[in-house]
């Protein structure tokens, strides 16, 4: 029996091709942060001499993640998402406002159809999961 070539454009790509590459990430994060910069909640979270280290760093771990390039842990190490979040009071508020603005980047992507429903599905199921897990202060102070 022979094995079939590998073809780039068959349903063996990754995620991260199959939607797009960098480009869709970064979109998406960008999107992302456009609400993030409205959001009393979240904004003091990110310096403004850092928001676009923030963008970079979030659009390289997400790409890494979804099978793409693995710049992010060539230059960060190991993503270590909780210990990276521990500094900062991430309660339920927090993650809900966290989801309502990615909810709306996933929404952007999929509305101009980079997104197909199945892809907008494992993203979102992904990204409600991490936020989920990046909760460390589950009541208010």
């Amino acid at each position: 029996m022979t094995s079939l070539p590998f073809h780039p454009t068959g349903p063996d790509r990754s995620f991260y091709d199959r939607v797009g590459g960098r480009a869709t990430f970064e979109r998406l994060v960008r999107e992302f942060y456009r609400g993030v910069a409205e959001d009393p909640l979240l904004r003091p979270m990110y310096p403004e001499e850092d928001l676009e280290g923030a963008i970079q760093r979030l659009t390289g771990f997400l790409e890494q993640y979804w099978g793409g390039p693995t710049t992010y842990s060539q230059e960060r190490g190991h993503p270590r998402l909780r210990m990276r979040h521990l500094p900062f009071r991430v309660d339920f508020a927090a993650r809900d406002a966290w989801l309502a603005h990615m909810r709306a980047a996933v929404d952007a992507l999929q509305a101009d159809g980079t997104l197909s429903p199945a892809d907008e599905h494992q993203l979102w199921d992904y990204l409600e999961r991490a936020a989920h897990a990046m909760v460390n202060a589950p009541s208010a102070p």
